[in-house]
């Protein structure tokens, strides 16, 4: 009945009329997703009718109208079939502005069209696999870059720019093509990467350092959104990038990673949005080289460094390496090196493993990053080895019992998916330089055989890499309790009671007598 009266007035009336029903219209199933298929030839024609509007000469809040209803009906396939078409494909092209390779984005009332010009395209392209041919015919991919560099330094068109992106990253997602002509042709890794340094606001100290304000205020919602579209399509953009062959892709891959670790240092508007941030920011680290992931730790400031030095010099001498530990703690110091970066992705690491479900998805990433950064890191690997895996001094529990983040990996080294099991345990052998023996220490022969077993390892040994032979520091108490570890368990058990000290010397002689008859049947079945 709605799609009746809607396409009467489309059909007839003048744009006032058709701005008021097709209001009504929006406002009654702006949370419509599943449409009555009975329905179904009224909506085909009611999108038809609205792109005949399109093309008249109306108000602009009239073409909102109209595109925000193309939007809702735009959700349902079916109706998509006839109406996506190269003209009218067109048409949402020309009122998207992107048709217009000079045009400036100087009238702000006619951002809301743009807007949710881009909107219909997102739900059109997703949804018809004739307009995602359409796309590639009429070059959108270009065209969006286009409007993106007209946007770039805009501080007041963030929906644009959200938009844009994210039908960027459908582009990319859906034609593998797509994903080459941006990263050669259109320059796609330097612009979305800019993109991300504007929503960030990013203020140069070095060439691969960024200013942190850790008192500042959080990314507003538009920005937060704006960076996680820009993050989703550079991931597209660089997932083939295993190797970096010009100097030219190790500097760019280099500043993108250091606009990485400044976004892994800030927070967005909620705590759900920065994790969806952080998330995507671990994600894309993945596709980075790994050679290029030495910019996400750097050395102390001049400034930095000479805080550090005053307050230990206005401690008590017996106070000092208690304070150190202290700074490193606030500041994540280690060994000179800046590791708030890495510290956030060990954070981040921990609270996946507490959700306790979509280990694969949503654990394996950060893993997996971590790992690949120890392995090529030494200053990586020595911090995360005395976060995650610290002196041993507590030996009397197993290794998998407690809350600690290596108690934590060591239940994840025989969980029930083979993939969260081998990463797990590849991470810890990392951090233990590939070290059979150590790894034992840290994890016991039960839990770690399963890895050991994989590569051929289960008599002892070390692994294929090479890492430096800095010696690791056995504690006094691991040391005393050393003979008395179950190597099985990795724990400390008490020594079990002998059943003979509490006989008396009879029990003792009627007990060997018992063997020596049980000895005898044996040997003469033997013998039989």
């Amino acid at each position: 009945m709605d799609e009746e009266r809607a396409l009467y007035i489309v059909r007839a009336g003048e744009a006032g009329a058709i701005e008021r029903v097709l209001r009504d219209y929006s406002d009654k199933h702006r949370a419509t997703f599943k449409f009555e298929s009975t329905d179904e030839d009224k909506r085909k024609k009611l999108c038809e009718g609205i792109f005949k509007v399109l093309v008249k000469d109306i108000p602009t809040t009239c073409q909102v109208s109209c595109l925000e209803v193309l939007r809702i009906l735009s959700r349902d396939k079916k109706v998509l079939v006839p109406v996506t078409t190269k003209e009218n494909m067109q048409i949402l092209l020309r009122l998207a502005k992107l048709n217009e390779s000079d045009d400036s984005l100087e009238k702000v009332s006619e951002f809301p069209v743009i807007v949710e010009s881009l909107k219909c395209l997102c739900n059109i392209v997703f949804n018809s696999q004739m307009a995602q041919q359409l796309s590639l015919e009429l070059n959108l991919a270009a065209k969006l870059c286009n409007l993106l560099r007209k946007c770039k330094d805009r501080k007041f068109i963030n929906d644009i720019k959200c938009f844009d992106l994210r039908l960027l990253f459908l582009l990319s997602l859906l034609h593998t093509d797509i994903r080459s002509q941006l990263r050669y042709e259109l320059q796609g890794l330097p612009l979305l990467t800019q993109i991300l340094e504007s929503a960030f606001s990013i203020k140069w100290t070095d060439e691969y350092e960024s200013a942190i304000d850790h008192n500042g205020p959080p990314l507003s919602p538009q920005e937060t959104d704006c960076a996680i579209e820009a993050l989703k399509a550079l991931f597209n953009v660089t997932v083939d990038s295993w190797k970096v062959h010009k100097e030219s892709d190790s500097h760019q891959f280099r500043v993108m990673a250091a606009v990485l670790r400044h976004c892994l240092l800030i927070v967005g508007p909620t705590e759900d949005k920065t994790e969806e941030l952080h998330s995507n920011a671990v994600n894309l680290l993945s596709n980075v080289p790994v050679s290029c992931l030495d910019v996400l730790i750097c050395p102390l400031t001049h400034e930095e460094t000479a805080q550090e030095a005053t307050t230990l010099d206005e401690l008590p001498s017996d106070k000092t390496a208690e304070k150190e530990t202290v700074l490193k703690n606030n500041t994540m110091v280690y060994s000179g090196m800046n590791m708030e970066a890495i510290h956030v992705l060990l954070n981040f690491m921990e609270k996946r493993i507490d959700k306790g479900s979509s280990y694969r998805e949503g654990l394996t990433p950060v893993l997996s990053l971590l790992t690949e950064c120890s392995r090529a890191h030494r200053n990586i690997r020595k911090f995360l080895k005395d976060q995650v895996l610290p002196p041993l001094r507590d030996v009397t529990n197993r290794p998998e019992v407690g809350s600690t983040v290596r108690n934590k990996l060591v239940r994840l080294m025989t969980h029930v998916d083979l993939g969260v099991k081998q990463i797990a345990a590849e991470f810890l052998f990392v951090l233990c330089k590939e070290r059979v023996d150590s790894l034992l220490k840290y994890t016991g022969y039960g839990n770690a055989a399963g890895l050991l077993a994989a590569r051929g390892l289960l008599a002892g040994g070390r692994g294929d890499n090479w890492y430096s032979e800095d010696e690791d520091t056995d504690t006094e108490e691991y040391k005393n309790a050393k003979p008395n570890i179950n190597l099985i368990t990795g724990h400390l058990e008490e020594p079990m009671p002998n059943p003979i000290d509490e006989m008396t010397e009879e029990q003792k002689e009627y007990e060997a007598m018992k063997l020596v008859n049980m000895l005898d049947k044996l040997s003469r079945c033997l013998i039989r």
